[in-house]
């Protein structure tokens, strides 16, 4: 079973750039959506079903703003829209899908352009992990995937001395994920397999960041230990080029 994860930066962008020739190139079973920036009427999702795929979308409120989707080869038992909470549900930022041993939830984690925001996005991430503790007492085998909006460890992005006290590499942040992956039970399925350095997930438009590698690791897919065995190839996508992110993919057997 293959998953990816994808912050697209506005999916009506990604289609003019032939999102749609990759996706049916790649074939995941399962991809997970960010940033859409369109609501549910404003998404092609004709072109998704023709590719075979059932899509599912959550939007903001706001107009052009942040949004999450889950696109699945398999029809989920259920999906869940939001955790019911409604300051987080209104920006679009959780959706989730039922299949019969596991879940897959797709998520947009808050960034922090200033010290509201960053109450907000802590904030955040504190009810993410009481809601996911919560799910698990339920449905124990979990796959989240998606924008976290933080790097956990210094090999996780280009400057982490320089960066240290930038939004995205915050102790606080940093301590967060980590403490979201002991408590909530997971495993970061691409440091799993993976120690390699200056492997990143985003880079800024300005100064010719992407060309020079000056980039952040902030899209995972964190996967039940439960279920970690079965985990079998875990990548950064970095020549995917439909937006500042590129996609991030997990197999499990």
């Amino acid at each position: 079973m293959k998953i990816i994860s994808y912050n697209v930066n506005g999916i009506r962008a990604a289609f003019t750039k032939d999102f749609l020739g990759w996706l049916q190139a790649a074939s995941p079973d399962i991809i997970c959506i960010q940033e859409s920036k369109a609501g549910n009427d404003q998404i092609d999702i004709a072109s998704f079903e023709k590719l075979g795929y059932h899509s599912y979308w959550h939007s903001a409120v706001r107009k052009g703003y942040s949004g999450v989707g889950i696109a699945s080869k398999v029809q989920p038992l259920n999906v869940e829209l939001g955790c019911g909470i409604e300051d987080y549900d209104s920006e679009g930022r959780i959706i989730r899908a039922d299949f019969p041993n596991f879940s897959v939830i797709s998520v947009y984690v808050p960034s922090a352009s200033n010290i509201e925001r960053l109450g907000f996005k802590m904030r955040f991430c504190e009810d993410l992990l009481v809601y996911v503790k919560n799910l698990k007492k339920q449905i124990p085998n979990l796959i989240i995937s998606g924008d976290f909006n933080i790097c956990h460890q210094p090999i996780d992005i280009h400057d982490p001395v320089r960066l240290k006290n930038v939004s995205g590499f915050l102790p606080m942040e940093r301590e967060w994920l980590g403490r979201f992956l002991d408590e909530g039970d997971f495993v970061d399925s691409f440091r799993l397999l993976n120690d390699r350095p200056h492997q990143y997930s985003w880079w800024s438009y300005r100064a010719l960041a992407r060309e020079r590698n000056k980039g952040w690791r902030l899209d995972y897919h964190l996967v039940s230990r439960s279920i970690a065995h079965r985990i079998s190839r875990a990548l950064i996508l970095p020549e995917v080029r439909h937006s500042d992110h590129c996609p991030v993919l997990v197999e499990l057997k």
